[in-house]
């Protein structure tokens, strides 16, 4: 997936019974709350693994 990268967080906020998720390029999605939950722990579990993946880049494997 490539894509444009954005490092502002979305805004989200309950109302209704519904998860509202503003995000960036006029992202605007509602989401049940077991929904969003699920989204929210992939985005978690994305996010740790995605970390990782530029600490790896950041690190000289080349012999000295």
């Amino acid at each position: 997936m490539t894509q444009e990268t954005y490092s502002r967080p979305s805004d989200v906020i309950a109302e209704d019974g519904k998860v509202l998720m503003d995000g960036p390029d006029s992202i605007n999605v509602a989401m049940t709350p077991e929904a969003a939950a699920e989204t929210g722990a992939r985005l978690i579990d994305q996010a740790a693994r995605a970390a990782g993946q530029l600490r790896e880049a950041q690190i000289d494997y080349r012999p000295k």
